[in-house]
């Protein structure tokens, strides 16, 4: 039996089995009764912060809007482009991986591990969640340029019809990119969601400049196309314009054709290794395509000044399985990778991570260069799924002492996951829990936190 360690910084070491969990189960363990999660738990983590976020944009553009409507508010009037492109030109730029490099960079670099507790938490749900702003903006600009449209026909007579026409094609060109980044398509259909927000994204913003253009150079003094040049590039949504443009193209020009070594330690997973250290906390995109699908993995690294870096993938669908089945040698990456939430791992004195099968990619690098965090992985026959390189990170840089692998074929089912959670998190002193899972994992363990009062940040599924 390997006895598990936890290292307190004030209390001398004590063994993690108060309960006995360590010990090897019986196989087929009874399944505990499901308990209910209390109303107030399911509301917090529901409500969380990108809704929020959502909902401060959404009310605030809607209202604006409603003045527009109700003719009281002149500049909505005046610069309605500038609104549209405006909103859009928000949406694009939290996604934009140097930006959001450059907050996290930022957040680290001016607020870790002194400021209190509820402040760096909300650091993270912040930087976590900026995808509610990404939500918010995209549909109030739709929003937006409907009433744009709506307000160009109504005045029609006086306007050319090439004008009314790109105001529609764009706005059916966006509304559809809207709809392939619904979280029902992005989830369940990731293919069609990268495939189709992304063409009819670059669509979209061919559309907005030629709209733009026409609708700033058209004199409706005279009917023509008087005002070009100098008026144009005047105009507010021009620049707007300009900036969306340039933050939807800079991650591009990092994307590379780059070496890959794969190797197969079981049919269910494959594990790729690039060139180049990492930081921890950072998520590469890969492709088969220079402009097609991209995944996001996380990335496993020995330090910045390491040789290699790695990625997990489990087989999950075609791309993966793909990966196993005709491995390749050469594949597309954009070699500037974005943060995730563990990026913050940072921010905090001690934390724990708890993952579950490939989600090891996730935690890992955070705990192998930090020796202030304590890793707890679940997964089936670890050592044969995820083979020699995975297993050698692991016991070569994290000791017993922050150690807990629960092999779920040995031991012959899965853990009593929040009895141990909460004695491991008593044991370290952690600040924070961070979690990688499956949706149902990620379900059970977060609401488990929460109703424990125990800080936790689960899995997104918002690439």
């Amino acid at each position: 039996m390997v006895e598990v360690v936890v290292q307190s910084p004030t209390k001398k070491d004590v063994l993690v089995t108060p309960s006995n969990v360590m010990k090897p189960q019986p196989p087929a363990p009874t399944k505990p009764a499901k308990k209910s999660t209390p109303l107030w738990v399911l509301w917090v983590i529901w409500y969380d912060t990108y809704r929020r976020f959502f909902t401060i944009v959404f009310i605030v553009n809607f209202i604006g809007i409603g003045f527009a409507i109700a003719g009281k508010w002149p500049y909505a009037a005046k610069y309605p482009g500038a609104l549209v492109v405006g909103n859009l030109n928000v949406a694009v730029l939290v996604r934009n991986e140097i930006f959001e490099r450059f907050l996290y960079l930022f957040v680290a670099t001016f607020f870790a591990k002194w400021t209190p507790l509820w402040f760096r938490l909300a650091c993270t749900s912040t930087l976590q969640h900026l995808g509610g702003i990404h939500s918010g903006c995209a549909i109030s600009g739709i929003a937006w340029i409907i009433l744009m449209v709506v307000h160009q026909f109504k005045a029609k007579y006086t306007l050319n019809d090439s004008i009314l026409a790109f105001g529609v094609i764009t706005s059916v060109m966006l509304f559809i990119t809207m709809c392939a980044g619904l979280p029902w398509v992005r989830n369940t259909h990731h293919n069609v969601f990268e495939r189709n927000h992304r063409f009819f994204g670059w669509a979209s913003l061919c559309m907005t400049w030629v709209y733009t253009i026409l609708t700033n150079a058209y004199d409706t003094a005279d009917g023509k196309f008087d005002h070009v040049g100098k008026y144009v590039v005047q105009q507010q949504a021009f620049w707007y314009t300009v900036a969306m443009s340039i933050f939807i193209v800079l991650p591009w020009i990092c994307t590379r054709h780059v070496k890959v070594d794969i190797e197969l330690p079981s049919p269910k997973v494959s594990v790729l290794r690039f060139e180049r250290g990492m930081q921890p906390g950072l998520l590469a995109r890969i492709s088969r395509s220079a402009v097609k699908e991209y995944h996001a993995f996380s990335t496993i690294s020995e330090g910045t000044h390491a040789k290699y870096h790695y990625l997990i993938c489990g087989v999950q669908g075609d791309f993966t399985r793909n990966l196993v089945n005709d491995p390749p040698t050469m594949i597309w990456t954009r070699e500037l990778k974005f943060p995730g939430v563990s990026n913050t791992s940072c921010l905090y004195k001690r934390g724990v991570c708890i993952c579950t099968g490939s989600g090891l990619s996730a935690a890992l690098s955070t705990c192998i260069q930090s020796p202030n965090w304590y890793l707890f992985w679940i997964a089936s026959d670890q050592e044969k799924t995820f083979g020699p390189t995975i297993n050698d990170l692991i016991h070569k840089h994290i000791g017993p002492g922050r150690l807990l692998l629960w092999d779920s074929k040995i031991r012959g089912g899965r853990p009593p996951t929040m009895k141990i959670l909460k004695e491991v998190y008593d044991y370290w002193q952690a600040e924070v829990v961070f979690i990688t899972s499956n949706y149902v994992g990620n379900f059970e363990i977060q609401h488990g936190c929460k109703e424990a009062g125990i800080p936790a940040f689960g899995t997104l599924w918002d690439f």
